[in-house]
């Protein structure tokens, strides 16, 4: 399924469209500001005023007021309230612990921007249905509240490319050691994140390699991954809130010895590098990831 162009104060879920100049016009929209915080202050002992405590976000929830407007149509509208709960209902989310689908958010001064989630409420009152009006009470919770850019950017790292430059082949005497590129807009390893929080990537190891380690230059963070792959084989490492994960081509786990949550991208560029133990120079990591907004 395609995914549909979205306009100015338009939102997307499961291939439906909502808002401004659709058959799902929206009343009013909550939840799209400051996520809740978990969190109080402690007072403070013999004293006045109180200590504030961490604040962690929680979920974000987003509730939508809108309704079906199909004049003269009563079955466009149920089968929109249908394609909805179908999206809703698809068994890879509802049943699999830790599963999101994306919210897709079209604001002006903005390009498109993403939650990830679930719709966990879709309440349609039916008195009206026979003129084609159907209000809807719509809720999606998005378990993680930071927002996304709607592409998914990529790059591919094989062992032995070095960013720093290095040896041009054939070697012959005398041996000269490259600088690399004169502005290092190309070099391999180099990520950027356009957006203004931390992005976590999912990184994905392809055999034939043992014993990948994949470090962020800037941080020093190491993912250790004690395996052996073979040609063919792969494993994924997913370092997104909710999702953290290393996972087999055989859908196997992997046990990593390092916390993969703090693992992420913050904003602009920074380096990748790996290094495995591979014969063939064949083997290949892929980091994959999304800009990241605190607010739309």
């Amino acid at each position: 399924m395609s995914t549909p162009e979205l306009k100015n104060w338009q939102l997307e879920f499961g291939g439906v469209v909502l808002g401004h100049g659709t058959r799902v016009p929206v009343a009013e929209i909550e939840g799209l500001g400051r996520p809740a915080v978990r969190g109080e202050p402690v007072p403070r002992p013999g004293a006045d005023g109180a200590w504030p405590s961490p604040d962690f976000y929680k979920p974000r929830t987003v509730r939508i007021d809108c309704a079906v407007k199909t004049p003269g149509d009563p079955a466009a509208a149920r089968q929109i309230v249908a394609d909805l709960q179908r999206a809703a209902d698809e068994p890879r989310l509802r049943t699999v612990g830790g599963a999101v689908m994306p919210l897709r958010i079209k604001w002006p001064g903005s390009p498109v921007r993403m939650l990830f989630g679930r719709l966990t409420k879709l309440d349609p009152t039916w008195a009206d249905a026979a003129h084609g009006w159907v209000p809807l009470d719509v809720e999606f919770v998005a378990t993680d509240p930071r927002y996304y850019s709607d592409t998914e950017q990529q790059t591919a790292l094989r062992l032995g490319w070095l960013s720093g430059g290095g040896f041009t082949a054939p070697v012959q005497a005398p041996i000269k050691v490259t600088s690399g590129t004169a502005t290092g807009q190309h070099r391999p390893g180099w990520v950027t994140n356009n957006g203004d929080l931390e992005s976590h990537p999912a990184l994905t190891v392809y055999g034939p390699c043992a014993n990948p380690a994949i470090t962020h230059v800037e941080s020093g963070r190491t993912l250790r991954l004690p395996l052996v792959l073979g040609a063919g084989q792969w494993v994924r490492v997913d370092t997104r809130p909710g999702q953290a994960m290393a996972v087999r081509d055989d859908g196997g786990t992997v046990a990593i010895p390092d916390r993969l949550d703090t693992f992420s991208l913050p904003p602009g560029r920074s380096e990748i590098r790996w290094a495995a133990a591979d014969p063939t120079a064949a083997a290949r990591l892929t980091v994959a990831w999304r800009d990241s907004f605190i607010a739309l």
